[in-house]
């Protein structure tokens, strides 16, 4: 039996009243999973395919913001000895590029991954609990997830544009 997909907006509405940790998770967690909504049905090709000027596709979309997930909170308030960071501007534009052998599904299970190490990461820090970030200094957990909201918002509305013009769909779910 197949489970119906759950309402993207159901968490944001469920915080409503809820404390800012909650609030932040929620609409984070909202734009996490319409990310996932936009690669959903994309063969490879569709996924691929460049429809801009620049190399943007949803599935570098995709690869991007994994790399993000990992940056942001695992590399920040976990930092493994032999992780190494990707803060320069190559390795930025180098998590767009998507290589041979990186499907769909291998690019939507690496998000998720990425994602569930960062919700582990998080909950295990004070929202006010402040790391050194190498190039921009001191930044509490609470700056990292409103961060984190911003930077993916944005490359969801990316995808959306993408998604539309690869076959029209539109919208968060």
């Amino acid at each position: 039996m197949t489970q119906a997909p759950i309402d993207p907006m159901l968490p944001p509405m469920l915080a409503r009243t809820g404390d800012e940790r909650a609030v932040l998770e929620a609409f984070l967690d909202l734009h996490r999973g319409v990310l996932l909504r936009k690669l959903e049905g994309l063969t490879d090709a569709e996924a691929t395919r460049r429809l801009v000027p620049s190399d943007t596709t949803v599935a570098g979309l995709v690869k991007h913001l994994t790399m993000v997930e990992r940056n942001w909170l695992p590399r920040l308030f976990e930092p493994a000895p032999d992780d190494p960071r990707g803060d320069s501007a190559e390795a930025g534009r180098e998590s767009f590029t998507v290589r041979e052998g990186e499907t769909v599904d291998r690019l939507a299970e690496a998000y998720r991954q990425a994602c569930a190490r960062s919700r582990e990461v998080s909950a295990a820090y004070d929202l006010d609990h402040v790391v050194t970030h190498p190039l921009i200094g001191e930044i509490s957990l609470r700056w990292v997830l409103v961060h984190l909201i911003e930077e993916t918002a944005r490359h969801v509305g990316h995808a959306d544009i993408l998604r539309e013009q690869t076959d029209g769909a539109t919208g968060a779910v």
